[in-house]
Protein backbone atom coordinates (compact mmCIF):
# COMPACT_ATOMS: atom_id res chain seq x y z
CA UNK A 1 0.00 0.00 0.00
CA UNK A 2 3.07 2.41 0.83
CA UNK A 3 4.21 1.75 -3.06
CA UNK A 4 0.89 2.50 -4.63
CA UNK A 5 0.63 5.62 -2.26
CA UNK A 6 4.16 6.51 -3.54
CA UNK A 7 3.69 6.05 -6.33
CA UNK A 8 0.54 8.24 -7.13
CA UNK A 9 2.68 10.82 -5.30
CA UNK A 10 5.61 10.65 -8.29
CA UNK A 11 3.22 10.64 -10.72
CA UNK A 12 1.50 13.77 -9.36
CA UNK A 13 4.69 15.43 -9.06
CA UNK A 14 5.86 14.46 -12.83
CA UNK A 15 2.98 15.99 -14.10
CA UNK A 16 3.32 18.96 -12.42
CA UNK A 17 7.20 19.09 -13.70
CA UNK A 18 6.52 18.32 -16.82
CA UNK A 19 3.71 21.80 -16.80
CA UNK A 20 6.44 23.41 -15.67
CA UNK A 21 9.28 25.60 -17.25
CA UNK A 22 11.80 24.44 -14.63
CA UNK A 23 14.98 23.29 -15.88
CA UNK A 24 13.92 19.79 -13.79
CA UNK A 25 10.96 19.56 -16.80
CA UNK A 26 13.08 16.77 -18.82
CA UNK A 27 12.88 14.63 -15.85
CA UNK A 28 8.79 14.39 -16.27
CA UNK A 29 9.14 11.29 -18.22
CA UNK A 30 11.55 9.37 -16.22
CA UNK A 31 9.11 10.37 -12.71
CA UNK A 32 6.21 9.07 -14.62
CA UNK A 33 7.83 5.98 -15.51
CA UNK A 34 9.30 5.79 -11.70
CA UNK A 35 5.48 6.37 -10.58
CA UNK A 36 3.99 3.97 -12.74
CA UNK A 37 6.40 1.10 -11.73
CA UNK A 38 5.83 1.93 -8.11
CA UNK A 39 2.30 1.65 -8.37
CA UNK A 40 2.42 -1.94 -10.09
CA UNK A 41 5.09 -3.32 -7.78
CA UNK A 42 2.86 -1.84 -4.80
CA UNK A 43 -0.49 -3.48 -6.10
CA UNK A 44 1.43 -6.86 -7.10
CA UNK A 45 2.71 -6.80 -3.68
CA UNK A 46 -1.01 -5.78 -2.07
CA UNK A 47 -2.32 -8.25 -3.66
CA UNK A 48 -0.26 -11.73 -2.52
CA UNK A 49 -0.41 -11.90 1.20
CA UNK A 50 1.39 -14.92 3.22
CA UNK A 51 -0.68 -16.49 6.18
CA UNK A 52 1.68 -18.51 8.50
CA UNK A 53 1.25 -21.86 9.36
CA UNK A 54 -1.36 -22.32 12.19
CA UNK A 55 -3.35 -19.62 10.92
CA UNK A 56 -5.79 -18.09 8.90
CA UNK A 57 -6.63 -15.13 7.45
CA UNK A 58 -9.66 -12.85 8.07
CA UNK A 59 -10.22 -10.02 5.33
CA UNK A 60 -11.79 -7.44 5.60
CA UNK A 61 -13.05 -4.51 2.97
CA UNK A 62 -13.45 -1.19 4.53
CA UNK A 63 -14.74 -2.59 7.69
CA UNK A 64 -16.58 -5.31 6.51
CA UNK A 65 -15.55 -8.84 7.64
CA UNK A 66 -15.58 -11.34 5.03
CA UNK A 67 -17.24 -14.77 5.32
CA UNK A 68 -14.28 -16.86 3.45
CA UNK A 69 -10.93 -16.98 5.02
CA UNK A 70 -7.34 -17.19 3.85
CA UNK A 71 -5.47 -20.47 4.38
CA UNK A 72 -1.79 -20.97 5.35
CA UNK A 73 0.81 -20.35 2.52
CA UNK A 74 0.62 -17.18 -0.19
CA UNK A 75 -2.92 -16.11 -1.73
CA UNK A 76 -3.85 -13.46 -3.96
CA UNK A 77 -6.57 -10.59 -2.89
CA UNK A 78 -7.96 -7.59 -3.98
CA UNK A 79 -5.33 -5.08 -2.70
CA UNK A 80 -7.59 -3.14 -0.66
CA UNK A 81 -8.53 -5.97 1.65
CA UNK A 82 -6.92 -5.75 5.14
CA UNK A 83 -5.84 -9.49 6.21
CA UNK A 84 -6.04 -10.10 10.00
CA UNK A 85 -3.87 -13.18 10.99
CA UNK A 86 -6.08 -15.11 13.45
CA UNK A 87 -4.56 -18.05 15.55
CA UNK A 88 -6.41 -21.47 15.40
CA UNK A 89 -4.06 -23.60 16.77
CA UNK A 90 -4.84 -25.39 20.23
CA UNK A 91 -4.98 -22.50 22.74
CA UNK A 92 -4.10 -22.93 26.60
CA UNK A 93 -5.65 -20.35 29.08
CA UNK A 94 -5.00 -21.27 33.09
CA UNK A 95 -6.71 -19.90 35.60
CA UNK A 96 -4.79 -20.67 38.80
CA UNK A 97 -3.96 -19.52 42.34
CA UNK A 98 -0.06 -19.87 42.08
CA UNK A 99 1.37 -16.69 41.27
CA UNK A 100 2.32 -15.81 37.71
CA UNK A 101 1.62 -19.64 36.86
CA UNK A 102 -1.99 -18.42 35.51
CA UNK A 103 -2.70 -15.98 32.22
CA UNK A 104 -3.67 -13.32 34.62
CA UNK A 105 -1.11 -12.13 37.37
CA UNK A 106 -1.38 -12.89 41.00
CA UNK A 107 -4.26 -15.46 42.08
CA UNK A 108 -7.03 -16.14 39.37
CA UNK A 109 -8.29 -19.39 40.84
CA UNK A 110 -11.82 -20.01 40.66
CA UNK A 111 -13.90 -19.78 43.97
CA UNK A 112 -17.64 -21.55 43.91
CA UNK A 113 -19.74 -22.53 46.72
CA UNK A 114 -20.47 -26.66 46.82
CA UNK A 115 -24.25 -27.78 47.97
CA UNK A 116 -23.24 -27.75 51.56
CA UNK A 117 -22.06 -24.21 51.62
CA UNK A 118 -18.68 -24.77 51.77
CA UNK A 119 -16.52 -22.63 49.52
CA UNK A 120 -13.48 -24.77 46.84
CA UNK A 121 -11.30 -23.05 45.14
CA UNK A 122 -10.17 -24.78 41.48
CA UNK A 123 -7.39 -24.41 39.10
CA UNK A 124 -8.52 -24.74 35.72
CA UNK A 125 -6.89 -25.11 32.30
CA UNK A 126 -9.02 -24.77 29.36
CA UNK A 127 -7.51 -26.30 25.99
CA UNK A 128 -9.49 -24.82 23.01
CA UNK A 129 -9.10 -23.72 19.33
CA UNK A 130 -10.74 -21.72 17.10
CA UNK A 131 -12.94 -23.25 14.23
CA UNK A 132 -10.92 -21.98 10.62
CA UNK A 133 -14.22 -21.78 8.97
CA UNK A 134 -15.82 -19.44 12.33
CA UNK A 135 -13.27 -17.15 12.16
CA UNK A 136 -14.92 -14.41 10.11
CA UNK A 137 -17.81 -14.54 12.44
CA UNK A 138 -15.47 -14.78 15.54
CA UNK A 139 -14.27 -11.81 14.75
CA UNK A 140 -17.23 -10.01 13.57
CA UNK A 141 -19.08 -10.21 16.60
CA UNK A 142 -16.66 -10.90 19.28
CA UNK A 143 -13.45 -9.67 17.77
CA UNK A 144 -9.49 -10.36 17.97
CA UNK A 145 -9.74 -10.26 22.61
CA UNK A 146 -12.68 -13.67 22.67
CA UNK A 147 -10.67 -14.70 25.30
CA UNK A 148 -11.23 -11.65 27.88
CA UNK A 149 -14.95 -11.76 26.58
CA UNK A 150 -15.75 -15.26 26.03
CA UNK A 151 -13.05 -17.90 27.17
CA UNK A 152 -12.55 -16.63 30.77
CA UNK A 153 -16.32 -15.30 31.37
CA UNK A 154 -18.26 -18.17 30.19
CA UNK A 155 -15.85 -20.70 32.03
CA UNK A 156 -16.26 -19.20 35.44
CA UNK A 157 -19.43 -19.22 34.88
CA UNK A 158 -20.79 -22.48 34.15
CA UNK A 159 -17.79 -24.12 37.12
CA UNK A 160 -19.78 -22.12 39.60
CA UNK A 161 -23.34 -23.30 37.82
CA UNK A 162 -22.25 -26.45 38.41
CA UNK A 163 -20.53 -26.69 41.42
CA UNK A 164 -23.71 -26.60 43.93
CA UNK A 165 -24.68 -29.84 42.85
CA UNK A 166 -21.98 -31.21 44.52
CA UNK A 167 -20.79 -31.83 48.44
CA UNK A 168 -17.15 -30.39 48.78
CA UNK A 169 -15.91 -33.57 49.80
CA UNK A 170 -17.29 -35.86 46.75
CA UNK A 171 -16.05 -32.76 44.67
CA UNK A 172 -12.78 -33.28 45.93
CA UNK A 173 -12.68 -37.04 45.42
CA UNK A 174 -15.13 -39.48 44.22
CA UNK A 175 -17.20 -37.19 41.85
CA UNK A 176 -14.12 -35.08 40.39
CA UNK A 177 -14.38 -36.56 37.36
CA UNK A 178 -18.17 -36.43 36.91
CA UNK A 179 -17.96 -33.03 37.81
CA UNK A 180 -15.51 -32.18 34.97
CA UNK A 181 -17.24 -34.07 32.41
CA UNK A 182 -20.34 -32.09 33.41
CA UNK A 183 -18.73 -28.53 33.03
CA UNK A 184 -17.17 -29.92 30.17
CA UNK A 185 -20.42 -30.42 28.40
CA UNK A 186 -21.59 -26.97 29.09
CA UNK A 187 -18.95 -25.14 28.06
CA UNK A 188 -18.48 -27.06 24.84
CA UNK A 189 -22.03 -26.00 23.95
CA UNK A 190 -21.51 -22.33 24.97
CA UNK A 191 -18.06 -22.34 23.06
CA UNK A 192 -19.94 -23.51 19.93
CA UNK A 193 -22.33 -21.05 19.55
CA UNK A 194 -18.71 -18.54 19.06
CA UNK A 195 -16.51 -20.36 16.68
CA UNK A 196 -14.70 -21.99 19.51
CA UNK A 197 -14.05 -25.45 20.10
CA UNK A 198 -12.99 -27.08 23.42
CA UNK A 199 -10.65 -29.65 22.65
CA UNK A 200 -10.22 -29.98 26.97
CA UNK A 201 -10.38 -29.00 30.02
CA UNK A 202 -8.12 -29.76 33.20
CA UNK A 203 -8.85 -29.53 36.65
CA UNK A 204 -5.71 -29.31 38.04
CA UNK A 205 -6.40 -28.43 41.70
CA UNK A 206 -9.76 -28.44 43.74
CA UNK A 207 -8.41 -26.76 47.23
CA UNK A 208 -11.09 -27.31 50.35
CA UNK A 209 -11.72 -25.27 53.20
CA UNK A 210 -9.13 -25.71 56.17
CA UNK A 211 -11.44 -27.33 58.68
CA UNK A 212 -12.59 -29.73 55.70
CA UNK A 213 -9.04 -31.15 55.10
CA UNK A 214 -8.50 -31.53 58.94
CA UNK A 215 -11.54 -33.65 59.40
CA UNK A 216 -10.58 -35.58 55.84
CA UNK A 217 -6.95 -35.76 57.66
CA UNK A 218 -8.14 -37.06 61.09
CA UNK A 219 -10.47 -39.79 59.01
CA UNK A 220 -7.23 -40.99 56.85
CA UNK A 221 -5.37 -41.50 60.05
CA UNK A 222 -8.04 -43.12 61.61
CA UNK A 223 -8.64 -45.62 58.60
CA UNK A 224 -4.65 -46.44 59.13
CA UNK A 225 -4.34 -46.80 62.57
CA UNK A 226 -7.81 -49.65 61.91
CA UNK A 227 -5.79 -51.10 59.58
CA UNK A 228 -2.66 -51.46 61.48
CA UNK A 229 -4.35 -52.58 64.28
CA UNK A 230 -5.98 -55.05 62.28
CA UNK A 231 -2.68 -56.59 60.73
CA UNK A 232 -1.68 -56.72 64.38
CA UNK A 233 -3.93 -58.95 65.19
CA UNK A 234 -4.11 -61.16 62.62
CA UNK A 235 -0.55 -61.31 62.96
CA UNK A 236 -1.17 -62.71 66.87
CA UNK A 237 -3.29 -65.18 65.60
CA UNK A 238 -1.15 -66.71 62.90
CA UNK A 239 1.24 -67.13 65.93
CA UNK A 240 -1.10 -68.35 68.37
CA UNK A 241 -2.22 -71.20 65.66
CA UNK A 242 1.28 -71.84 65.04
CA UNK A 243 2.42 -72.70 68.80
CA UNK A 244 -0.68 -74.82 69.14
CA UNK A 245 -0.06 -76.52 66.00
CA UNK A 246 3.81 -77.26 67.63
CA UNK A 247 2.45 -78.09 70.87
CA UNK A 248 0.29 -80.63 68.74
CA UNK A 249 3.16 -81.87 67.28
CA UNK A 250 4.78 -82.94 70.71
CA UNK A 251 1.76 -84.21 71.90
CA UNK A 252 1.44 -86.90 69.22
CA UNK A 253 4.88 -87.69 69.09
CA UNK A 254 5.43 -88.25 72.91
CA UNK A 255 2.12 -90.56 72.75
CA UNK A 256 3.72 -92.69 70.09
CA UNK A 257 6.74 -92.51 71.51
CA UNK A 258 5.02 -93.88 74.95
CA UNK A 259 2.85 -96.65 72.87
CA UNK A 260 5.74 -97.51 71.02
CA UNK A 261 8.43 -98.63 73.96
CA UNK A 262 8.47 -101.75 75.46
CA UNK A 263 10.90 -102.83 78.27
CA UNK A 264 12.61 -104.94 76.05
CA UNK A 265 12.87 -102.04 73.70
CA UNK A 266 14.37 -99.86 76.47
CA UNK A 267 16.52 -102.35 77.37
CA UNK A 268 17.94 -102.91 74.18
CA UNK A 269 19.02 -99.30 73.60
CA UNK A 270 20.42 -99.12 76.79
CA UNK A 271 23.13 -101.90 76.49
CA UNK A 272 23.60 -100.20 72.56
CA UNK A 273 24.37 -97.04 74.69
CA UNK A 274 26.56 -98.79 77.17
CA UNK A 275 28.53 -100.59 74.11
CA UNK A 276 29.36 -97.31 72.36
CA UNK A 277 30.08 -95.50 75.91
CA UNK A 278 32.45 -98.64 76.17
CA UNK A 279 34.07 -98.33 73.05
CA UNK A 280 34.96 -94.61 74.10
CA UNK A 281 38.81 -93.31 74.94
CA UNK A 282 37.46 -91.22 77.92
CA UNK A 283 35.53 -94.43 79.02
CA UNK A 284 36.86 -96.27 82.29
CA UNK A 285 34.31 -97.78 84.36
CA UNK A 286 30.63 -99.23 83.28
CA UNK A 287 28.01 -99.50 85.30
CA UNK A 288 25.19 -101.74 84.02
CA UNK A 289 21.95 -103.24 85.94
CA UNK A 290 21.71 -106.77 85.46
CA UNK A 291 18.31 -108.49 84.93
CA UNK A 292 17.59 -109.30 88.14
CA UNK A 293 18.29 -105.17 88.81
CA UNK A 294 22.35 -105.90 90.57
CA UNK A 295 24.87 -103.88 88.44
CA UNK A 296 27.88 -105.27 86.31
CA UNK A 297 30.91 -103.55 86.97
CA UNK A 298 33.27 -103.59 83.85
CA UNK A 299 36.51 -102.31 83.86
CA UNK A 300 38.05 -101.55 81.04
CA UNK A 301 41.11 -101.27 81.77
CA UNK A 302 41.73 -105.05 81.95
Amino acid sequence: MILIILGIVLFLVSLSVTKSESPLQKFGGTLRIVSFLAIAIGVLTACVKQIDAGYVGVKSLFGKVQNDVLRSGLNFVNPLVDVRQVDVRTLNYTMSGVHDEGIKSGDDAIRVLTADGLEVTIDLSVLYRVVPEEAPRLIREVGIDYEDKIVRPITRTRIRDNSVYYDAVALYSVKRDEFQDRIFKSIDADFKKRGLLLENLLVRNITLPASVKAVIEQKINAEQDAQKMQFVLQKEKQEAERKRVEAQGISDYQRIISESLSDRQLQYEQIKAMKELAGSANAKIILMPSKGGTPIILDTKQ
